[in-house]
C-alpha cells in the first residue's frame, strides 16, 4: 500500500497527495503561491498522483468484485484537486506560458494527456476552487465532473480563459473541452472571445461550477468533501470512467489528431523528452 501523504516529484514536491479516509484522495497544487501548471508539476507530479490513486482504488474495486457482500464498502471512492491549502487566493494561475511555449509538444504531449486522463478518471473527480482560476487551470476544473468555488466575499476571486486579452492562441483542446462541456454559443462566446472574467455567483449561474461556499480552502473542502461522499458510491460498479469516455469522444478524437504539418525539429524534441 501507498505511504500517505506523498509529495510528488520526490525531489521538491509541487504537489501533494493524501489520502484522508478510505474513500477520498486530495491531490493539493503547491508550485509557489500560485500554483502554475508547469512540465514537471503535470508529469512528475500530477500524472504520478493519478496513477496512485487509480492504482489503490482498483485494488480496492477488485475486493467488491471478488465477494460483495463481504466487501460491500469497498470500491468506493473520489478524488479532490484543490490549490495550495495555506491561502485562499489561488485555485491555480495556469500554465506556465513562457516555458510552455518554448515546448512545440507542450499540449500533445504534456497538457492534453492531462485533460485526457481527468475528463476520462475512473472515480469522481472534484475540483475545489479556492481562489483565482485562470486559462489552464480553468481547463482543468473543466475536465473534472464537479466544481465547488469559494463565493469570493472575503477575497475576490475570477474564473476567467483570459487568452485574448494578451495574444495568445488556443490549442484545439481548449475549445474542444469548451464544445464537450457547454452547448451555448453565447456562453462559449463569453468564456472564449470576451474572455468574461466570471464571479462565482456568475460561474454559479453558467452552470459552469455546482455549487459556492461563503468561507476559505477550509470551507470549499469541506463541501467538495460532501459531493465526494454523496457520488462516491458510483465509483463501486467499474463503470464511472467508461460512461465518461462515451461522453467524451468528441473531444478524446479531436485531441489526439496532431494538425500540424510534419516537423522532425518537433518529433525529435517529442523523442528526446521520453528517451
Amino acid at each position: 500500500m501507498t505511504a500517505y501523504p506523498l509529495g510528488l516529484p520526490a525531489s521538491g514536491p509541487l504537489i501533494t497527495l493524501s489520502h484522508p479516509k478510505k474513500t477520498l484522495w486530495v491531490i493539493e497544487l503547491h508550485n509557489g503561491q500560485d500554483s502554475r501548471l508547469t512540465h514537471d508539476l503535470i508529469n512528475k507530479g500530477l500524472q504520478p498522483a493519478l496513477n496512485t490513486v487509480e492504482k489503490d482504488w482498483r485494488e480496492s474495486l477488485r475486493l467488491r468484485f471478488k465477494d460483495p457482500k463481504a466487501n460491500k464498502d469497498e470500491g468506493k471512492a473520489a478524488l479532490i484537486i484543490v490549490g495550495r491549502r495555506d491561502q485562499d487566493k489561488f485555485f491555480s494561475n495556469g500554465l506556465d506560458f513562457e516555458n510552455s511555449q518554448k515546448d512545440p509538444n507542450f499540449f500533445p504531449d504534456t497538457f492534453d494527456p492531462l485533460l485526457a486522463r481527468i475528463i476520462t478518471f475512473p472515480i469522481p473527480t472534484i475540483a475545489a476552487i479556492n481562489g483565482h482560476c485562470f486559462a489552464g487551470a480553468f481547463m482543468l476544473s473543466l475536465a473534472c465532473d464537479y466544481r465547488v468555488t469559494t463565493d469570493g466575499n472575503k477575497r475576490r476571486v475570477w474564473l476567467s480563459m483570459n487568452e485574448i486579452h494578451f495574444g495568445a492562441p488556443w490549442p484545439i483542446s481548449f475549445a474542444a473541452l469548451i464544445r464537450q462541456k457547454f452547448g451555448s454559443g453565447t456562453l462559449q462566446r463569453k468564456i472564449a472571445l470576451e474572455g468574461h472574467r466570471f464571479t462565482p455567483q456568475e460561474a454559479l449561474e453558467a452552470g459552469i461550477v455546482d455549487a459556492i461556499v461563503n468561507g476559505d480552502t477550509a470551507a470549499v473542502l469541506a463541501r467538495a468533501e460532501e459531493v465526494a461522499d454523496q457520488w462516491a458510491v458510483n465509483a463501486q460498479s467499474g463503470v464511472w470512467g467508461s460512461i465518461k469516455r462515451e461522453f467524451a469522444r468528441d473531444f478524446l478524437d479531436t485531441i489526439r489528431r496532431d494538425h500540424r504539418p510534419p516537423n522532425p525539429f518537433h518529433e525529435d524534441e517529442a523523442a528526446k523528452a521520453k528517451l
